[in-house]
């Protein structure tokens, strides 16, 4: 039997991986029945025209299909199915993922699928394909939802209790780790927790773990295949805290190159996770959702707001990355409340805010009593909250317009490091001061636009200009020059953290060979000019836009920035060695250049010599 295992992913990303098709593929090596089907993956995008995809999957000559149903795919997933028994009518077409599983009489009432996967697909995928290998029914099946007689059957079906038992993708090379951008690697199944909004404590299963030993050995491979970041996909990672503290030792001793993303709950962080976590490259998400704990505890959370400030300052402490999660349109919720949640996370020094509107998923406790309390949502993906009785539709939008202000200003913008000392200069809370942008982004660009549409160098320019007219009253126009060096540096900063360094040269060059290189600044340097000394601004400790101005003397700095195995580094150059840089175009020889602005032979020579062994140049 020939069975194609579809995935839709939203866009090309490091986490546009089929791991779910992949681990039924791996485990139906494990059952003799049917470890003879012919397995395919097929890996489609959002957007990509139906046609042509149908047309791929026909050509692999398929028995039976088997999509991967989330709430951004649904409705491309059914067309495929709908054109697929179309053209081939004999096919057989299966669904399975979150969507299958959270409302499985929709779907099935919506769209061509012949049957539906519920739940874990490991097992109920197996004793499918098991049954249509032989020939035999499949009506009954534990986890296989059908129709019958106009309704529904579907047995429910216990997921795999031992995790091991399904073998590794990644070690099995079902998936090559080494071709994708980024991996996604899950350490548990289950969630400890029942907030009402989510889907994953769907069951009554607990949390199941793979064990140390595959992990292990999961992340040797993973280096060995040069791995470079890893998206972990446990609902909260640190749970189990003394397993979380033996995972980021591994981790820190068997690959301490490979960025890592964790999804943690900040009760379980305490001084030593915390310096674990910063001893690693690593990034934190924290879903605070609000900081209203009448709101959280009517979606089945709670929330001690002294304790996960204490908790969050240890992270900024040790040094560790970390953002948040908010929500708005929470049962109870008002956008006073939002706005109140938006200033309590920023003031904790997050690096970055992903904010999303309530969304009703089917399947969920919220869903369940969403008519009974007033909650107006979207009847299909994403099923977006539309108002409720204490968020209405207005306060929606302009919630979004607040969501996008941050993810412009304050996320994409890289505005961590300086965001708040700049909002005590200016005497104003975050939400006040990210509405005010919001205003003005929309008279400067129109309404609508939003981060996806602006590159990083465009929203440091909106940032310049947003601030220049901000600061242009008299009382706070001294600030202006500290607080753009402080802008300018992170920006530089950051884009020299996330461009990789050029190779070092491995052999040493004389003077006089150096000189005659054509040599061109590498693509990770940049080249910036401050108003103030810039070294004395980063010593200055904190970003304390009003201390810099008070005390420190606007002399002017030019400056590169560019990362090295330690990190990135800031060189506070003369003009004159800023310019050789500035005009190294990669043709002329180096030292031409630098006869060219009066720089001796000498002293050339050995700022080149430096330059290059730094990475700050390259050869043309």
């Amino acid at each position: 039997m020939r069975i194609i295992l579809v995935a839709i992913h939203p866009y090309p990303s490091p986490q546009a991986v089929p791991l779910a098709n992949a681990f039924l593929k791996s485990y139906l090596t494990t059952v003799p029945q049917a470890s003879s089907a012919d397995v395919e993956l097929a890996d489609f995008y959002l957007g990509q025209d139906c046609s042509d995809c149908v047309d791929r999957l026909i050509a692999l000559r398929p028995d039976l299909v088997g999509f991967s149903l989330y709430v951004w795919n649904r409705e491309m997933c059914g067309a495929l199915s709908d054109e697929l028994r179309r053209r081939l009518p004999g096919i057989t077409t299966v669904a399975g993922g979150p969507e299958a599983t959270a409302d499985p009489s929709g779907i099935l009432a919506g769209t061509a699928f012949d049957l539906l996967i519920s739940g874990e697909g490991e097992g109920p995928f197996a004793s499918l394909c098991t049954q249509l290998s032989k020939g035999s029914a499949v009506a009954d099946l534990p986890g296989v939802a059908s129709r019958r007689a106009g309704a529904i059957s579907l047995t429910p079906a216990f997921p795999v209790n031992d995790l091991d038992a399904i073998p590794s993708p990644w070690l099995n090379g079902i998936i090559d780790a080494g071709s994708y951008p980024g991996i996604l690697w899950q350490l548990s199944r289950g969630c400890g927790f029942s907030c009402d909004f989510c889907f994953d404590s769907r069951d009554s299963h607990g949390v199941r773990r793979f064990s140390l030993e595959r992990i292990e050995a999961e992340l040797r491979h993973f280096v060995s295949r040069g791995v470079s970041q890893i998206f972990v996909l446990d609902s909260t990672f640190n749970q189990d805290q003394r397993r979380a503290k033996v995972i980021l030792r591994m981790i820190g001793k068997i690959a301490p190159l490979i960025h890592f993303h964790f999804e943690v709950r900040s009760e379980f962080i305490d001084r030593e996770m915390a310096g674990l976590f910063a001893g690693i490259t690593c990034s934190l998400q924290i879903g605070l959702q609000s900081s209203d704990p009448q709101v959280l505890k009517q979606v089945g959370r709670t929330f001690r707001r002294d304790d996960f400030v204490s908790r969050t300052m240890l992270l900024n402490e040790a040094g560790a990355t970390f953002g948040f999660d908010l929500m708005y349109g929470l049962p109870g919720d008002t956008l006073a409340g939002f706005r109140d949640s938006l200033d309590f996370a920023l003031g904790l020094y997050p690096n970055h805010l992903d904010i999303f509107p309530l969304a009703i998923l089917p399947g969920t406790a919220l869903a369940l009593r969403s008519e009974a309390i007033g909650l107006q949502h979207l009847p299909a993906p994403p099923y977006t909250l539309a108002s409720s009785p204490t968020f209405s539709a207005e306060d929606m939008q302009k919630a979004l317009c607040l969501a996008t202000a941050c993810d412009i200003f304050y996320t994409r913008g890289r505005a961590v490091a300086w965001f708040n000392g700049m909002l005590h200069t200016f005497g104003l809370r975050p939400a006040e001061f990210l509405q005010r942008f919001a205003e003005w982004l929309e008279a400067a660009r129109g309404a609508g636009t939003s981060e996806s549409d602006l590159t990083d160098e465009q929203i440091w320019q909106i940032q310049r200009d947003f601030l220049t007219a901000q600061f242009s009253a008299k009382r706070l126009k001294r600030f202006l020059p500290a607080l753009l060096d402080l802008v300018d540096y992170h920006y530089h900063y950051a884009a020299a953290l996330m461009t990789p360094p050029p190779p070092l040269p491995k052999q040493r060059q004389s003077q006089h060979q150096l000189l005659k290189m054509p040599l061109r600044l590498a693509d990770s340097a940049r080249l910036a000019v401050f108003r103030y000394e810039i070294l004395d601004v980063l010593e200055f400790g904190t970003a304390d836009v009003r201390g810099i101005s008070d005390r420190l003397r606007p002399t002017g700095s030019w400056a590169v920035i560019y990362p090295s195995v330690e990190g990135v580094c800031t060189e506070s150059l003369c003009e004159t060695y800023f310019r050789l840089l500035e005009r190294l175009d990669g043709s002329s020889a180096a030292g031409d250049v630098a006869t060219g602005i009066g720089i001796p032979a000498v002293d050339a020579g050995d700022f080149i010599e430096f330059a290059l062994t730094e990475g700050i140049v390259v050869r043309g």
